[in-house]
């Protein structure tokens, strides 16, 4: 995100060197505490580094300044950035970067607004709104020169095709407030700009903005309220630089929405049993004809691990950068001679074709199995090419060690690397001398850089064509990646892979989450700013205007799970404070170590968990300890150890039973001891206060306890993860023009909707989750504007499929939330499915996005006949099959002028765009 760059004039001092001097100046009201520091991409600015940065000087309470001479012999453009240090020593960013360009011997006097992060128009200086809605062509720099007096900078976003801004004052060069001589500015990257010679003896100069409208030259706003200043002076001795910030003017905020669907959902007519990039063409087709803005996506990363339907989880990629060869389209990579290849496939190609759902290890394995055959007869003639060649270069970083990543898969049959005999080790140097070894490995590995490439351009081509349609892409970014996949593989010290991310317990999984992934050493990525994050980043931005941060607590804080656990109810929040052995005894509390930290199991809670299985599960499972109850034997204390039991024994129904009884005795704990400090430091169970080990305490105990794990759990911790969030989130933010929305569910802290503000990161707000306590919904008119409505995400039941699971609820929701009379519905139809689709629509948030079938359930004669199969993802079944396919093809949709509609007419009545 780049201001518009402005060449101004180098030096030269007595010693003939060339030199460039600039005046910094900010505005910016600080208090007592804070400072102001300044960053760029030369050594004198610290080379863009943080910790190099150069303190500012204060001025009064309005300005800071700092002067500093360039060596101008070997001036590169200069960009640089205002940081705010503030009470607390925590860095603050402002919003995008400045560029000044230099080429004679004038002095720069720069007057810079500071530009707030978290200003809501700064979301209209991201990429869809530059580069799909509201795109402008932009003019070379303005170059300047010794008649030149001040440059004129301004911010204004969502102007129409037929507007620019311009200039006007009490001076003549500002057109003496006559509107027909406003000056016209050029749009120059994100700024307006205008470059004039200001000389007068009348100071201070008053200004404004204003809105011309190029078709009849009329002024259609002028900014209200008090005029700006700006100082004559005469030319050939300093340039004055203004960035004024925004145009001041009344302008309704921008409205949109988007349809959601994952890749793999979509059916047409030409796609081989899985939704496909090119399909994505007609899902553009659709949306741009219904008056839909966006397209949201899931993940889209290759996830080949096991070669089974575990692989259509589409959270746990291999790698998180490489695209997934389910997604591409076998036609589009037949050459010209070599259409004979699929043609005996048509058969099985319409068989998957025409299944209700995916069928994922055929469909991945039958493109595998043609990809090969048409490589093969590419005879690497598609390597030679010269966009090949620049695709190669420019990923070489990612793309090489995923290619041999996968040739070792392939070549020991697992992705467990550490069984991987004889592989080399996994960096750059040592990858591209085993290409060079042998020729036969060299073709094997090329493969996939071949496919990744035909992925690539075909990704692009869809893209480009939605965003012809004036649609943009929302794209996906995982909070985790696979255990054994190809990042931990090539940088393993930058994850913690004995650790295992999830989620803590909630409504929808009442256990945790294990998702299985490696958690990461912040640490470790911090002495090289985040590269590996920053990389992930830019990498979406080749594809994608915005995207979602699947879980962005994760960067404040994980749920960290041990390797030796199997439900996420085990787990633990970190970072955090732990709790010291001596907080204890400040709280009037005798830390009975063996008694709060080893699980809670006596004669009566068998029973009441086992019935007639409570002999078996003692002998079995349990010993007898000196305490009058129970404990583990070493071979099952632990939830991996179970879990590993029954695995080799033929499932049973008694045997599930078993195994889930144990794992909530292994649970059943109020305390666990934090192994990884020097000392006596301790987590609480979260959920202590249900388990029977609570239970079982005396009152005064319990009491105890409770405010301790109350200030653990809600009151220590958010300065902390705070600042972990602000260390990273603005980092990361910079090196991206994407729009950023955050997924925020879940056990929010509660800096993080502060946090989120501050950088401008769009919220999630869900009617049927709602994030105020004491309330049972949600209502989407109460969103904020920098925020995402919806009525279900994939890790939900739709609309529908809701309706049918909770009676009283859906009751309480009829009635207070739709405002409705009368008997109740069975079932949710389509008039009541279209209130609860306007209601969205009609929220103030700046998007409300919709699943695919919930649009669809609008129409009696579109739904689909099961709402029970619309259900893309159940959080809590750690098996769930992703196989959700539209039952319609995108073609049927197309030609249902009336569905069509219905659905623009309900846009347009919600007023979005």
């Amino acid at each position: 995100m780049k201001s518009s760059g402005i060449k101004l004039p180098r030096r030269k001092n007595k010693n003939t060197k060339q030199v460039l001097l600039i005046n910094f100046n900010v505005r910016y009201h600080t208090v007592f505490g804070e400072s102001l520091w300044i960053s760029g991409n030369i050594p004198e600015l610290g080379n863009n580094n943080l910790t190099e940065a150069v303190p500012m000087q204060y001025l009064n309470e309005q300005l800071w300044q700092l002067g500093i001479e360039i060596n101008a012999v070997v001036l590169k453009p200069i960009e640089y950035k205002y940081y705010l240090k503030d009470k607390q020593g925590e860095w603050v960013s402002e919003h995008g970067f400045r560029v000044i360009e230099a080429n004679e011997n004038i002095t720069i006097q720069t007057t810079d607004t500071w530009n707030y992060t978290g200003l809501l128009q700064n979301v209209y200086d991201t990429a869809p709104f530059k580069n799909v809605y509201f795109p402008t062509e932009s003019v070379p720099e303005c170059i300047l020169n010794s008649t030149i007096t001040h440059v004129f900078k301004v911010k204004a976003p969502l102007l129409k095709p037929t507007e620019v801004v311009c200039l006007l004052g009490a001076a003549s060069a500002l057109g003496s407030w006559d509107a027909a001589s406003a000056v016209p500015m050029c749009k120059t990257n994100n700024d307006w700009q205008a470059a004039i010679s200001l000389q007068t003896d009348k100071n201070p100069v008053e200004y404004k903005y204003a809105i011309l409208n190029t078709n009849d030259n009329r002024l259609v706003q002028i900014e209200s309220g008090t005029p700006r200043i700006a100082f004559a002076h005469q030319a050939g001795t300093v340039v004055h630089v203004l960035d004024d910030g925004f145009v001041q003017i009344d302008k309704p905020l921008w409205r949109g929405a988007g349809v959601a669907i994952p890749v793999f959902s979509l059916r047409t007519q030409n796609s081989w049993g899985v939704g496909e990039f090119a399909d994505i063409k007609l899902l553009a087709d659709w949306t741009a004809s219904a008056g839909f803005k966006l397209i949201q996506l899931l993940p889209v990363n290759d996830t080949i691990a096991t070669g089974s339907f575990k692989d259509s989880y589409p959270y746990a990629a291999i790698s998180a950068f490489a695209l997934h060869p389910l997604y591409i389209h076998i036609p589009a990579v037949v050459v010209t001679g070599n259409e004979k290849i699929i043609e005996k496939y048509a058969n099985k190609i319409k068989k998957l074709n025409d299944l209700p759902a995916v069928d994922y290890e055929q469909v991945i394995q039958l493109k595998l199995e043609v990809l090969q055959k048409l490589y093969q007869l590419d005879m690497g003639a598609t390597i030679q090419k010269k966009n090949y060649q620049q695709f190669y270069t420019a990923n070489e970083h990612w793309l090489l060690p995923y290619a041999v990543f996968c040739y070792y898969r392939d070549k020991f049959k697992t992705v467990e690397y550490s069984k991987w005999n004889g592989a080399i080790v996994p960096d750059i140097t040592a990858l591209q001398q085993l290409m060079q070894k042998s020729a036969a490995v060299r073709e094997k590995i090329l493969f996939y850089c071949f496919v990744q490439f035909q992925l690539h351009c075909q990704l692009k081509d869809a893209v480009q064509y939605a965003h012809a349609k004036k649609v943009a892409i929302k794209g996906d970014l995982p909070i985790g990646v696979y255990r054994w996949g190809c990042d931990t593989w090539q940088n393993e010290s930058l994850f913690y892979t004995t650790e295992q991310a999830g989620a803590p317990p909630d409504d929808f999984a009442i256990n945790g989450q294990n998702w299985g992934f490696p958690t990461y050493n912040w640490a470790k990525m911090e002495n090289d700013h985040y590269a590996w994050w920053q990389q992930r980043f830019t990498q979406m931005g080749h594809y994608f205007d915005a995207f979602r941060i699947d879980h962005i607590l994760g960067f404040f804080r994980i749920w960290s799970i041990p390797e030796t656990a199997v439900q996420g109810i085990m787990g633990r929040f970190v970072p955090c404070v732990p709790v010291h052995y001596n907080e204890f005894t400040e709280n009037d509390i005798w830390l009975d170590e063996e008694r709060f930290c080893k699980p809670f199991i006596n004669d009566e809670l068998l029973l009441a968990l086992t019935g007639n299985f409570k002999d078996h599960v003692t002998e079995k499972y349990l010993y007898r300890n000196d305490k009058g109850g129970y404990y583990f034997k070493d071979e099952y204390n632990t939830q991996e150890k179970i879990n590993a039991y029954f695995k080799i024994l033929q499932p049973q129904e008694n045997y599930i039973f078993l195994e889930q009884v144990l794992y909530g005795l292994l649970s059943n704990v109020l305390l666990f001891k934090d192994s990884s400090r020097e000392g006596l430091y301790y987590h609480f169970r979260i959920g202590m206060e249900k388990t029977s080990s609570f239970k079982n305490l005396i009152p005064q105990l319990r009491e105890k306890l409770t405010r301790l794990y109350i200030n653990y759990f809600y009151q220590r911790q958010d300065a902390f993860w705070r600042a972990e969030g602000m260390k990273k989130l603005p980092r990361l933010k910079d090196v991206t023009d994407m729009l950023i929305c955050g997924e925020d569910l879940g056990m929010v802290p509660d800096c993080v909707p502060d946090v989120m503000n501050r950088l401008g990161i769009l919220s999630l707000e869900i009617q049927r989750m709602p994030k105020r306590s004491g309330i049972s919904f949600f209502n989407p008119a109460q969103a904020p504007y920098l925020s995402v409505v919806t009525p279900s995400t994939h890790d939900m039941s739709t609309i529908r499929g809701w309706w049918l699971e909770d009676s009283e609820r859906t009751r309480q929701f009829y009635y207070n939330e739709l405002n409705e009379t009368g008997e109740l519905p069975l079932q949710c139809n389509a008039v009541i499915n279209k209130k609860i689709i306007q209601q969205h629509i009609n929220s103030p948030a700046m998007w409300s996005i919709f699943q695919m079938q919930d649009l669809l359930a609008c129409s009696d004669e579109l739904a689909g006949k099961d709402a029970a199969v619309e259900r893309i993802n159940d959080p809590a079944n750690a098996d769930n099959y992703w196989n959700y396919r539209m039952h319609i093809s995108l073609e049927h949709l197309l030609a249902n002028d009336n569905f069509t509609a219905t659905i623009s007419s309900m846009l347009k009545n919600g007023h979005r765009v």
